[in-house]
């Protein structure tokens, strides 16, 4: 088989690689994978800038995947032969609380575990979750870290409400994702953004409202206009740094912060005061357990959620793909692989 493989950090570095394919232990499930989704995450990854401990090398990068189960071990009982499945990031994490050792050297796909952009994986049986029946293997892949990081601040520990208003920051997977649900949930959505362009889209997609913040770089103030001085009952924090000042300056009366991303600075900076006042909630957010996984799948078959996707790659053009999520893609990016029809 073919996979992507780094021998050292950096993404100058990422190769094509041929390697044997991998045979399932007896709990193992051998997928051929048929699409990858790229996260931020994945960059940080393959740049080197965030595994505390250097995987053994050649590394297979990228958490998300979906794809069809080939062969299966002798003692399998969840899948058959056939099956779509995803793989589910935190591979300890099945439900309820994460299991203490998660917290000091989590197993997560994509790092330190083995990634997924490779022909074949294998995944040991209680990883994996069935792929929602009404996506295609592109729009499936999208789902395992973004779609239920979403999931995990707005429903799982959120509690959205029907009425409730929620503001996301940015375009990418995981706030269109939140968008998306909220919607679907009965919510109304605020996006913010400093392109006028990716704002029209999200407009497009059923934002209530939207804020140019390099207009508006004090957006709290707008985002209290468009609620009527009341505030916003939920927000995804992705940005990091000072901006969780104002997202805090924009929150209702009870309202709550998910801390998901950090792309201006892994130290947030905020006053106590509005916290208090507001007697608010700050939600720390890792992606999420596999019962919420497979909760959110029947959800999105349900209410018929399509993720967006910003484009969709060839394998060969994996790096592209990496050059794409630099500028900011409005929406996923996706590797897809190519079926046994095509080779």
């Amino acid at each position: 088989m073919k996979r992507w493989q780094l021998p050292s950090f950096g993404l100058k570095n990422l190769e094509l690689a041929e390697a044997p394919v991998p045979g399932p232990g007896s709990n193992e499930l051998l997928i051929r994978v048929a699409a990858v989704s790229l996260n931020y995450r994945d960059k940080l990854v393959v740049e080197g800038e965030l595994l505390p401990d250097r995987p053994t090398m050649p590394f297979v990068p990228v958490s998300d995947m979906a794809g069809e189960v080939v062969a299966t071990g002798a003692d399998v009982s969840r899948f058959k032969v056939g099956d779509r499945v995803l793989g589910n990031f935190w591979t300890q994490w099945i439900d309820g609380e994460p299991p203490r050792e998660m917290a000091r050297h989590g197993l997560s796909l994509g790092g330190p575990l083995p990634g997924m952009l490779a022909e074949y994986v294998t995944l040991h049986e209680g990883v994996a979750v069935k792929a929602p029946a009404s996506l295609t293997d592109e729009e499936a892949s999208t789902l395992p870290v973004a779609a239920l990081t979403a999931w995990s601040a707005l429903i799982e520990t959120g509690h959205l409400k029907a009425g409730q208003t929620v503001l996301v920051q940015g375009t990418g997977g995981v706030a269109l994702f939140g968008l998306q649900f909220a919607q679907a949930f009965g919510a109304r959505v605020i996006v913010t953004s400093q392109s006028t362009e990716k704002l029209g889209h999200a407009k497009a997609l059923g934002a209530f409202g939207v804020i140019d913040t390099r207009a508006n770089p004090d957006w709290s103030a707008a985002a209290l206009d468009l609620t009527d001085g009341r505030g916003v009952d939920h927000v995804l924090e992705l940005i990091g740094g000072d901006n969780i000042s104002r997202s805090a300056a924009a929150l209702a009366s009870g309202g709550r912060i998910a801390q998901i991303g950090f792309m201006k600075g892994a130290e947030i900076v905020l006053s106590a005061v509005p916290m208090m006042l507001k007697r608010a909630i700050i939600q720390g957010i890792s992606v999420g357990h596999r019962r919420a996984f497979e909760v959110m799948n029947r959800a999105i078959d349900e209410h018929g959620i399509k993720p967006v996707i910003d484009k969709v790659y060839a394998f060969e053009d994996a790096r592209a793909a990496f050059d794409h999520l630099e500028r900011g893609p409005f929406g996923k990016v996706v590797v897809r692989f190519k079926s046994e029809v095509e080779s």
